[in-house]
């Protein structure tokens, strides 16, 4: 048999992995050393990839939360800014509605005698291009001649008696009232029969 020498000259013994000991101490040290091969840290594989399963389904939960959460910030945030648009947009309406009014104050009031000229055709053509600019952003005029009188669109200035109209019908508009979208620009200032 080959023998090999250790540093001191002494000979060894090879060891043989497979073959088994009589001596019941290195028995049981061999088999703890085989089922620690399949654990790390004191854990199973098993247990390992049970927690690593249950921290993944975390992130990914985390993350889809906060994606979502994103996703509404983001909405919430264009919706803010439209409304801001809107409401600027609104604001500039409004001071737009006094030039409109007193075109058409203007146009009421040329003489007779001067509705044929250069100068009252360009007035009315500048109104009608007034008027149709608002129309095609949406605004919309008030003109309630007849109609039964809301309070929500418009402003009752006084009442009519002897009219012959039912009592609450608008007889009168003093100043047309104007709408864009579902916001009231101006209330319609008119007379209503009593």
């Amino acid at each position: 048999m080959n023998e090999q020498k250790n540093e001191t000259g002494s000979p060894e013994t090879p060891v043989n992995p497979t073959a088994t000991t009589a001596d019941p101490k290195v028995a049981e040290a061999m088999k703890d050393a085989k089922a620690e091969n399949g654990a790390v840290n004191g854990f199973s594989l098993e247990q390992q990839l049970a927690e690593a399963k249950a921290e993944n389904t975390r992130l990914v939960d985390g993350w889809q939360r906060t994606a979502a959460e994103f996703a509404n910030y983001r909405k919430r945030v264009d919706r803010e800014r439209a409304d801001t648009y809107d409401l600027a947009a609104v604001e500039t309406l409004k001071k737009l509605l006094p030039v409109i009014d007193d075109f058409d104050r203007a146009i009421q009031n040329v003489p007779a005698d001067q509705t044929s000229g250069l100068a009252y055709d360009s007035l009315k053509l500048l109104h009608r291009k007034l008027i149709n600019l608002l129309e095609t952003i949406g605004v919309k005029t008030i003109n309630p001649v007849g109609e039964t009188f809301n309070p929500a669109y418009h402003e009752a200035l006084g009442q009519d008696e002897g009219t012959g109209a039912p009592s609450g019908q608008v007889t009168v508009v003093l100043q047309k009232g104007y709408v864009h979208g579902d916001r009231v620009l101006r209330a319609a200032m008119v007379r209503v029969s009593s």
